[in-house]
């Protein structure tokens, strides 16, 4: 029986990190709506018109 509440606790420990390890945030999130295109020089487009003040670089191709 302490087995499988061992097993319980880990897996709820697992289940409880995974949306800390996704929660990543990306150039054009939140309320800009996500990326739309990549400008000339590099930069994000995103879906609301702006762009993003995100220090990545994009590519064209």
């Amino acid at each position: 029986m302490k087995i499988h509440h061992v097993v319980v606790i880990a897996m709820s420990m697992l289940l409880a990190a995974a949306p800390t390890v996704e929660a990543r945030n990306q150039p054009c999130s939140g309320k800009k709506g996500g990326i739309k295109a990549c400008t000339k020089d590099g930069k994000f487009l995103c879906k609301n018109g702006t762009i993003s003040a995100s220090k990545r670089k994009c590519s064209r191709d």
